[in-house]
C-alpha cells in the first residue's frame, strides 16, 4: 500500500514505466529513443563502505541507441544534501552497468522544481569538470488534464496530473476527468493508480471528494478504506449510521463540485433510508450539472 505523495510520484512509473518515455517526449521535450523494452533494477547504489544510498525508482529502457538507465527522484522540498548525490548516482550507475544515465526529479511544488533545475556543477568555477542537469517534471510542465477525452487517451499521465495539480479550484474537474479514464481499465490497475492518487492530495477537501467518488465507483471493496468503514459499522451496529454517511457523501460530492442544493433535494437525500439508493445517488452525484440530476435516470454527463 503506497502511504504518501514521495512513494507514489516515483512509483507510478514502475507501474507504467512507458509514461516516464512520454512525459520525456511530450513534456520535456527530449528527443529520446523509443524504447523496446523495460526491466525495473535494484536501487541500493551501496558501495563495500558503510555509506547506504538508494534511489527511488531505477528503470533500464533498451532502445536502438543503447540502453538508457532512467533514475527518477521523488522530491518534495529543497534538499542540498540530496542533490549532492545525484553526480554520484550517475557516475556509479554509468560506470557499473555501463548505460547512459538519466536524472528525472519529480515534485508537486513549484519552489522544488525550480531548485531541482539548476544545474550542478563540480569543479573549476565556469569551467567544471562534471555538470549534471536533472530534468524535472512539475506544476510549470505536467499538463493539466481536465476533460474527459484527454483522460481517456492517457489515464498514466492524467493520474500524474491529479498528482501535481489536484488542489484548489481545478481539482474537481481533474479528478472527474480522472475517475472517468479509470473506468476504462482493469480493476486490478484502476485500484493501484488511484491511491497513487490519494496519496498525493495534500488538499483534505480534495482527498475526501476522490475518496467519495471511489466509494461510488465500488473500486475499493477490497481496499483498506471500505475495510475501515465496514469495520465502524461492526463496532457500531447501526444501520442508521452507514445510512446518514451515505446521505451525506452524496451532499459532499454536490458541494464540491460547486452545485447548488436546493431545499428540497437536501430533505429529500436526508430523508431516504434505502443505503441502494444513496449508492446509486452518488455515483450520479460525480456526474450531475444539477441537484436535480440525482433523481433523474440518465443524469447530464
Amino acid at each position: 500500500m503506497v502511504s504518501s505523495s514521495h512513494e507514489a510520484l516515483h512509483r507510478i512509473f514502475q507501474k507504467d514505466p512507458a509514461l516516464l518515455t512520454r512525459a520525456l517526449q511530450q513534456v520535456l521535450h527530449v528527443p529520446f529513443p523509443e524504447p523496446r523494452d523495460f526491466a525495473g533494477m535494484n536501487v541500493d547504489l551501496t558501495e563495500i563502505e558503510p555509506v547506504e544510498r538508494r534511489v527511488d525508482t531505477l528503470l533500464r529502457a533498451e532502445t536502438d541507441d543503447g540502453a538508457y538507465l532512467l533514475v527518477v527522484e521523488s522530491q518534495g522540498k529543497p534538499d542540498e544534501r540530496k542533490r549532492s548525490s545525484w553526480p554520484y548516482y550517475l557516475s556509479y550507475l554509468h560506470e557499473k552497468y555501463r548505460g547512459e544515465p538519466v536524472l528525472i526529479v519529480v515534485t508537486q511544488s513549484r519552489a522544488t522544481a525550480r531548485w531541482a533545475a539548476e544545474p550542478i556543477h563540480l569543479g573549476v568555477h565556469g569551467m567544471p569538470s562534471l555538470t549534471v542537469r536533472p530534468f524535472v517534471l512539475g506544476p510549470e510542465n505536467v499538463p493539466l488534464i481536465a476533460t474527459e477525452q484527454e483522460a481517456r487517451q492517457d489515464p498514466s499521465l492524467a493520474v500524474l496530473s491529479a498528482m501535481t495539480h489536484g488542489r484548489g479550484r481545478q481539482a474537481p474537474a481533474i479528478l472527474e476527468s480522472l475517475e472517468a479514464a479509470l473506468r476504462t481499465l482493469d480493476r486490478e490497475t484502476a485500484l493501484v493508480l488511484a491511491q497513487f492518487v490519494d496519496s498525493c492530495l495534500g488538499d483534505a477537501q480534495a482527498r475526501q471528494m476522490w475518496r467519495d467518488m471511489m466509494t461510488a465507483m465500488q473500486y475499493f471493496w477490497r481496499h483498506p478504506w471500505a475495510e475501515e468503514g465496514r469495520e465502524e459499522g461492526r463496532e457500531e451496529g447501526r444501520e442508521e449510521g452507514r445510512i446518514q454517511e451515505r446521505a451525506e457523501m452524496v451532499l459532499n460530492i454536490l458541494r464540491w463540485r460547486g452545485i447548488d442544493i436546493p431545499d428540497e433535494v437536501r430533505d429529500r437525500v436526508e430523508a431516504c433510508t434505502d443505503l441502494d439508493q444513496l449508492t446509486t445517488w452518488s455515483q450520479r452525484a460525480v456526474h450531475a450539472t444539477t441537484a436535480d440530476d440525482l433523481f433523474n435516470t440518465a443524469p447530464a454527463g
